[in-house]
């Protein structure tokens, strides 16, 4: 649980009460009213359509009237209120992050602090359940890991700021990860998920290893969010290891999403499997990769005239998708297979010039895509020195394939030829050869998962084998020269 903090009162640089129009105060108190009453239906409209409206009538370029002025509107009894003007901030503070401009040091803070007020409320034994529609329960996990790898940067640039600047953001726990580590687990431990998709996945009632909170539809949904939500941190942290072991009652190729009602949600889905194929490919799981970016793409394609009508987050969702293009595109060039044909159409089409630089080996373009593909990183020193070195190891290992997917290239265009033939024609001599022919095999053997068991296979589009026996000893004998 985080700590808790009496939020100062804003400044008085909101619309004030007079100047706020009638169609946002009767959104204000029509929310107020639907969420005392836990109107799930009526919240989940006001929040995904009215919002957003209004957002684009009014408050384009400026933050909504703050929580004062909002005090102003309803009237405010403070203690009944308390719960409406937390999550009510939970929407002018996600509102103000989307202006364009840098976010003041104090929105920053008082954001964290509604947070504290926010997850202290929900983590707390014998409170009354919430309700809130899953699309809003999605974004405010989404939203706080955001916050934190915003606030990361923006403490990385500490020479930059004011001495108050400084303090403010110095100040224990403040955005600190152990504390949004800690948020998450508890999240996932009230909830019982884990559990839960045990339970699910043996076949299972999960209601008989929910507990009193996990049996509710808000408990339940916030703890496999938080799931995810480690998934994304993990990955932001570079613990890829880690991203991929808090998934591990979660299996992905069995439609469990639908199950459990996350398929509403579809920014969730599109971010777990942008994340869990992100991080198969920096651990060299490239099958893995493939058949993770794949299935979404192909689950993108099929429902896509369904979401363009029900979802208010398509843009950010269709950059997510040409993200997850570009990594599939890293990803086939490092380790060629056959896909489904209509998703590789998509990448030969988005990415024509560029895929066959990557096919080709060319540094510069693997560096390009992935910059422009990879999640951001977080870094608590300056320079973005994490980020950098990010791109450092994911170079090191195409560096290595460099040569390897020449000779790829070459052995798709004969049946048999002699390791001589094929050492000239790239220009190394052959026993230099022999090393790159070993470790093709190995680059080739994918630590991969599979509906049985996790095991090493190839899934490579071109394989060989050296027919002499003395041409294999030399290979053998060659490799332990090479190590």
């Amino acid at each position: 649980m985080m700590d808790d903090h009496d939020s100062d009162d804003y400044d008085d640089n909101g619309s004030d009460y007079e100047n706020v129009p009638d169609q946002i105060q009767e959104f204000i108190l029509n929310l107020r009213k639907s969420i005392i009453e836990r109107n799930v239906y009526d919240i989940q409209a006001l929040y995904e359509n009215n919002f957003n409206k209004l957002t684009e009538m009014y408050y384009k370029s400026e933050p909504w009237p703050n929580e004062n002025v909002v005090k102003m509107i309803i009237d405010s009894n403070e203690k009944d209120d308390f719960i409406f003007l937390v999550l009510y901030k939970d929407l002018y503070f996600r509102h103000y992050y989307s202006l364009d401009g840098e976010i003041p040091t104090e929105i920053r803070l008082k954001s964290f602090f509604n947070y504290c007020e926010l997850f202290n409320y929900i983590l707390t034994k014998n409170i009354e359940p919430l309700e809130l529609p899953n699309q809003w329960l999605w974004d405010i996990i989404d939203e706080f890991i955001y916050q934190f790898q915003s606030f990361t940067a923006f403490k990385a640039k500490a020479a930059e700021l004011s001495l108050e600047d400084k303090e403010n953001i110095n100040k224990p726990n403040v955005w600190n990860v152990h504390a949004v580590l800690n948020v998450l687990y508890s999240l996932v431990d009230k909830s019982n998920i884990n559990q839960q998709l045990r339970e699910f996945n043996n076949g299972r009632d999960p209601d008989l290893v929910a507990g009193e909170y996990g049996r509710l539809i808000f408990y339940k949904m916030l703890g496999y969010f938080s799931l995810i939500g480690l998934l994304r941190l993990h990955c932001m942290l570079g613990d890829y290891y880690l991203a991929i072991k808090v998934l591990e009652n979660i299996d992905l190729n069995r439609q469990q999403l639908q199950s459990m009602a996350i398929s509403r949600v579809l920014a969730c889905q599109v971010t777990t499997f942008y994340y869990v194929g992100f991080a198969y490919m920096m651990m060299h799981r490239y099958s893995d990769a493939i058949r993770t970016f794949s299935n979404i793409l192909v689950y993108m394609q099929r429902t896509k005239p369904i979401y363009n009508y029900r979802t208010f987050q398509m843009e950010m969702i269709e950059k997510q998708t040409d993200r997850i293009y570009r990594l599939l595109a890293i990803c086939l060039a490092l380790h060629p297979q056959r896909i489904d044909e209509s998703i590789m159409n998509q990448v030969e089409e988005k990415m024509h010039d560029s895929f066959i630089k990557l096919r080709s080996g060319d540094i510069k373009e693997f560096k390009s895509v992935f910059k422009q593909s990879c999640p951001k990183i977080v870094s608590f020193m300056a320079n973005n020195i994490s980020y950098r070195h990010q791109i450092k190891i994911f170079l090191e290992e195409v560096e290595q394939q460099q040569k390897l997917l020449e000779i790829r290239s070459l052995l798709k265009f004969y049946t048999t030829m002699t390791i001589e033939k094929l050492a000239s024609i790239i220009e190394i001599p052959p026993e230099e050869l022999n090393r790159y022919l070993l470790c093709f095999k190995h680059k080739m053997q994918n630590y991969s998962s599979t509906k049985q068991l996790d095991e090493f296979q190839s899934g490579s589009d071109v394989d060989f084998y050296i027919d002499k026996v003395i041409d294999f000893i030399f290979l053998f004998v060659s490799h332990f020269e090479f190590k």
